[in-house]
């Protein structure tokens, strides 16, 4: 099994080929506004690096969002147009969960935190979920304008981590013990990949005439509403 994945929700321009053992490669783009430009170009380099051609692939997963509307667009089209040609399923991601995953690589064994990858939004608003420990979701994709007693409903001896490029201004505005910003994971096609393998599994496919991505247009403040809650 070869899964092509793609992240394009937000500047990162990110390939990667993945199966049930390992990473077989991955190029990240960190370039504003390239997605149009270089996503076709670095598809063809990787595939070509890794000595693949269409017909080794099994899947395409993509990056549903949320993210920025036109990045999306471009990675779904792009996905489609490869499933279209060579008869393959297509597997969405939520962004979030791509970089709940992604952090799951870093994080060790203990249980007792709740992660929270963040994309930003404007000003003090993020669009954010809960992940577990193994990246399990917790809570529902929302977008949260984050106050200092914002997670003060989450168990104090549970520890939290964020990270994504919302975080920093989040961390300086939280006031709360055990809250931690975690540096250097970000939205990439690793993370994505790696959410679908167990999708493709389980046969959870995108219907290619008619998905779209995940805009997440409502707005919504306040605390998130945790399944880790005192009491």
């Amino acid at each position: 099994m070869n899964i092509l994945a793609l992240e394009t929700a937000t500047n990162i321009c990110s390939v990667a080929v993945v199966n049930e053992e390992k990473v077989l490669g991955k190029i990240n783009l960190n370039i504003d506004r390239a997605h149009s430009s270089k996503l076709a170009s670095a598809i063809k380099n990787l595939m070509e690096l890794l000595g693949l051609s269409f017909e080794d692939l099994s899947a395409v997963a993509v990056s549903k969002g949320p993210g920025s509307y036109t990045g999306l667009r471009i990675g779904l089209s792009t996905a489609k147009g490869i499933c279209y040609s060579n008869d393959i399923p297509l597997i969405g991601v939520e962004t979030l969960h791509g970089m709940a995953a992604n952090f799951k690589q870093y994080s060790d064994s203990d249980n007792k935190f709740v992660s929270y990858p963040m994309i930003d939004a404007r000003r003090m608003e993020v669009y954010t979920a809960a992940f577990d420990a193994n990246s399990q979701r917790q809570e529902n994709t929302k977008a949260l304008i984050i106050e200092e007693d914002t997670f003060t409903d989450i168990a104090e001896d549970i520890t939290i981590y964020l990270y994504g490029d919302g975080a920093e201004k989040a961390i300086s505005k939280i006031n709360r013990k055990n809250v931690f910003h975690i540096k250097g994971i970000i939205p990439d096609a690793t993370g994505i990949g790696l959410v679908a393998i167990d999708k493709f599994k389980l046969n959870q496919f995108e219907d290619v005439a008619y998905f779209e991505p995940f805009y997440l247009k409502e707005y919504k403040a306040g605390k998130p509403k945790s399944l880790l809650q005192n009491g």
